[in-house]
């Protein structure tokens, strides 16, 4: 895989490039179900104004930055987007300097591979990129990390796909709690597992989904189910509750220092080279928000990036079995 790290603190050329370079991909993805399927403008427009009013100037540069066109904007606003899987495991491991740690399990065909370092809006957020302004995890100039898993469940409903939460999430917040009153009043369309950690060490995991209320624990770990196990044959396929229980004994019982236990994301039970079935690690992210820092790990590989010394750049990387 080909992965690449670009800077650009306001919505310009280089994001208008990204746009022209993936749009004729995620264009197909979504258009799968066929136009009618996916809201009109004006309603995913009316969505956005509703619940993320703070970035609907952002929301509304980018759309002209890519061209204008009326699909473009509709896929813009993540508004109902089609349904997506993935694996994935998360978990913040609370030492001296407090560190999130996530592995992201998906297809390889079907992800950005772009590391986005921006200030829009006068705020600075570094992450890792989906549908080129939402993010799987990420962190701001604040101190707040997020990061994502699925939820394990089958349900869709009209809400919005999660990255484009977990910006405006980094775009409006610096607290977990802040991020806790947001996750818990902007709908998703699918379940998901939301965990923030911040900089004065307080963290939250919100356990997301279309059909019921949010639920904020303090969990330190999410992997693929929620409080209880909906979808029995997707759990047992992507061992989500071995790899929760695996992560708890890491934090509880073996106590690890922050080497080992970040080390333990590179292998099994965690890591996945199942990607025969679309659900291999792409890769491991560490968030030390503190410290304004992050690091994306593959096996003998770590790339490090800080948020104001920001190197844009490219890193080509073997991912096992993804060939």
């Amino acid at each position: 895989m080909l992965w690449r790290a670009v800077r650009e603190d306001l919505p310009g050329p280089k994001w208008a490039g990204l746009f022209a370079e993936y749009w004729p991909h995620y264009r197909r993805w979504w258009l799968k179900d066929g136009d009618g399927a996916r809201p009109k403008y004006l309603e995913s427009r009316r969505a956005l104004e509703h619940h993320m009013p703070e970035i609907v100037p952002l929301y509304d540069t980018l759309c002209d930055l890519a061209g204008g066109g009326d699909q473009a904007a509709r896929f813009l606003s993540f508004y109902c987007p089609p349904p997506y899987l993935s694996g994935c495991s998360q978990a913040i491991w609370t030492g001296e300097e407090p560190v999130l740690v996530r592995n992201y399990d998906y297809d390889p065909k079907a992800f950005d591979s772009l590391i986005l370092n921006t200030c829009w809006q006068g705020r600075r957020v570094m992450g890792t990129s989906d549908g080129l302004w939402g993010l799987v995890d990420g962190m701001n100039d604040a101190g707040l990390a997020i990061s994502l898993t699925f939820g394990g469940r089958r349900v869709v409903g009209n809400g919005f796909g999660v990255p484009l939460i977990l910006r405006y999430v980094l775009q409006t917040c610096e607290t977990a709690e802040e991020a806790g009153r947001v996750l818990a009043r902007v709908p998703t369309h699918m379940s998901y597992n939301v965990t923030v950690l911040d900089a004065k060490r307080k963290y939250l995991t919100a356990m997301m989904a279309p059909d019921r209320a949010a639920i904020i624990t303090h969990a330190a770990v999410a992997t693929n189910h929620q409080e209880n196990i909906d979808w029995v044959s997707h759990a047992r396929f992507t061992a989500t509750v071995e790899r929760e229980r695996f992560l708890l004994h890491r934090l509880t019982l073996h106590r690890d220092p922050e080497d080992t236990f970040i080390n333990a994301f590179l292998r099994p039970p965690l890591y996945s080279t199942a990607f025969s079935v679309g659900f291999g690690t792409l890769y491991t992210a560490v968030y030390r928000p503190r410290l304004q820092q992050m690091e994306i790990r593959w096996p003998g590989t770590v790339w490090p990036h800080a948020m104001d010394g920001f190197q844009e750049g490219g890193r080509r990387v073997q991912i096992p079995g993804a060939a």
